[in-house]
């Protein structure tokens, strides 16, 4: 399975250049069955990633374009009722995809971004008293951009903590963007890309991921984490529960990533930022320089 998910990373790479780190990250979080926040300025790729990861897990995929006149049906769907049956149909809205891509989330009212709510935590929608499930597996990815640019309604708490990650992209170095301007355009290559893995692969490795192993010292060293962003006073609020729950669960999908069946705490590490940065209120600036007391002051146990 790793050859698989070498494969997959790989042909990742050749679609978004020169952010290897980003693309596990994103990876990671879907093997954690999370939910994907990419924050960033437009033209950096955000929408291309989300359809790249799409294209190789071969999963059913749906762009919803969020706009500040977007209501709630307009995702879960309505009841519309049919004459001649004399009663209400349920019509299913986009949001029934086995992958979501909700463009610019932050351009919609707050009405509308909560239309997810349900959706992100329970994969169910419930409509006029009625539950539907959503199909399986479930994977909401966000692009959003900076709270700065005109026209956006900042995400509340209780709406980013359904992310399991953040993440930006950043601007590329100078020689992915040479072999970005020199190259075929991007979503050329998506049209032909193969999917390197089956939807129940996916699923096997999300079950797997629940199998690796977290020692009772590493337990320890994530507690003190959590425990540090609620009383050092670097934070305006800590880390929840269900927080340190995607923490961990996050450093396993990473663990298994690399082919071990246990993590460490360099694991732990390596998605902190990602996990934590848009839980924590700070004052620091970017989710790196967020994280940066708890990974200088929070000693491995």
């Amino acid at each position: 399975m790793n050859n698989t998910l070498n494969n997959l990373l790989a042909a990742a790479n050749q679609i978004i250049l020169g952010k290897d780190r980003q693309i596990r990250l994103a990876v990671c979080c879907l093997l954690a069955k999370g939910h994907l926040l990419i924050e960033d300025v437009p033209g950096v790729g955000k929408t291309t990633l989300s359809h790249t990861l799409a294209k190789l897990f071969g999963l059913d995929y749906q762009r919803i374009q969020f706009t500040s006149d977007i209501l709630p049906a307009d995702i879960i769907g309505s009841s519309v009722f049919i004459a001649d049956q004399q009663q209400f149909k349920f019509h299913l809205g986009p949001i029934f995809r086995q992958m979501i891509l909700a463009d610019e989330i932050n351009r919609a009212t707050p009405k509308a971004q909560s239309a997810l709510l349900e959706a992100m935590e329970e994969q169910q929608v419930t409509v006029d008293g009625k539950t539907y499930a959503l199909p399986k597996p479930f994977f909401v990815i966000a692009t959003q951009n900076p709270s700065f640019h005109i026209g956006t309604f900042p995400l509340p708490e209780s709406q980013l903590d359904r992310f399991l990650m953040r993440i930006e992209l950043g601007y590329p170095d100078q020689r992915a963007e040479r072999e970005l301007l020199a190259g075929q355009l991007r979503y050329e290559l998506l049209e032909n890309l193969p999917a390197q893995m089956s939807v129940e692969q996916l699923l096997d490795l999300q079950q797997a991921v629940r199998a690796v192993y977290a020692a009772p010292a590493l337990l320890d060293y994530v507690q003190a984490i959590i425990n540090f962003t609620r009383q050092s006073g670097h934070y305006h609020c800590g880390l929840s529960p269900r927080a340190g729950l995607a923490l961990l669960t996050a450093a396993k999908a990473w663990a298994l990533m690399d082919g071990r069946d246990a993590v460490v705490p360099e694991d732990v590490q390596a998605v902190l930022a990602a996990v934590a940065g848009h839980r924590i209120r700070s004052g620091l600036g970017d989710s790196e320089a967020i994280v940066a007391p708890i990974l200088t002051q929070v000693a491995v146990i």
